[in-house]
């Protein structure tokens, strides 16, 4: 390798490892800004879209409070161990910038099946009428990879052409050469999805992993910070 096709390739090393902790510390001022919660209500009766929206949607008991818990560092989402629990939309305005979203959980059958359509009618008449709805962030249980009810959803979001990206969650009830393979076959059957974002985030709610590149990814969605307001530090 030539000295400058050296050089041009450590300086573009660098430069990308000067992005990702920029990103990093975006994400971190982010999330370190008060999170209130705004609203819990019906897809009939939602709060006025005045935030950029990031929505957390999954299978019924795989982790989404805790996750959301996590990424805030407050007890913000209601962790229940009972699967099917949560029957409403819960919206969470993060210092002004950007508008955290619980749905509902899906594919729980010992809901019903009336009542689990409910939610999932509900569920697509918030993704239909949302403008300012930047990504939905759809979890994986690691322990379980995906069921056939996250390939319907990812379907279904594929023909709506909205943006969503694959987070793994429990990422500590599994191995790492297991949980590396799960990765690359979800990725490979990812590839596949027009919508998907490629990359997928591993996280543990309980160890901390994966928070801080959930945050930052998601900070790249939220409104720019006012000029004239400081971020508190943490």
């Amino acid at each position: 390798m030539a000295d400058g096709q050296e050089k041009d390739g450590l300086s573009g090393a660098a430069g990308e490892a000067d992005r990702r902790l920029a990103a990093l510390e975006a994400g971190r001022r982010l999330f370190a800004r008060e999170c209130r919660f705004i609203a819990g209500t019906t897809a009939e009766a939602l709060p006025p879209a005045s935030l950029p929206e990031v929505a957390f949607a999954g299978r019924s008991n795989v982790g989404k409070s805790s996750l959301i818990n996590a990424l805030t560092g407050q007890a913000l989402a209601r962790v229940s161990h009972t699967p099917g629990r949560t029957q409403q939309i819960n919206f969470f305005d993060l210092g002004g910038r950007l508008m955290l979203v619980d749905l509902p959980g899906y594919g729980f059958a010992a809901v019903g099946r009336r009542q689990s359509g409910a939610w999932t009618r509900l569920i697509a008449l918030y993704l239909r009428g949302r403008v300012r709805l930047r990504r939905l962030c759809l979890l994986i249980d690691a322990r379980h990879g995906l069921k056939e009810s996250d390939r319907r959803t990812m379907t279904e979001l594929d023909r709506a052409a909205l943006s969503y990206q694959l987070v793994l969650t429990k990422a500590d009830k599994v191995g790492a050469e297991a949980l590396a393979g799960l990765t690359r076959k979800i990725a490979a059957e990812l590839a596949r999805h027009g919508a998907a974002h490629p990359e997928i985030i591993t996280t543990s709610a309980q160890t901390g992993e994966g928070i801080a590149a959930l945050r930052a990814a998601l900070a790249d969605l939220a409104e720019a910070a006012p000029l004239s307001t400081p971020t508190p530090l943490r």
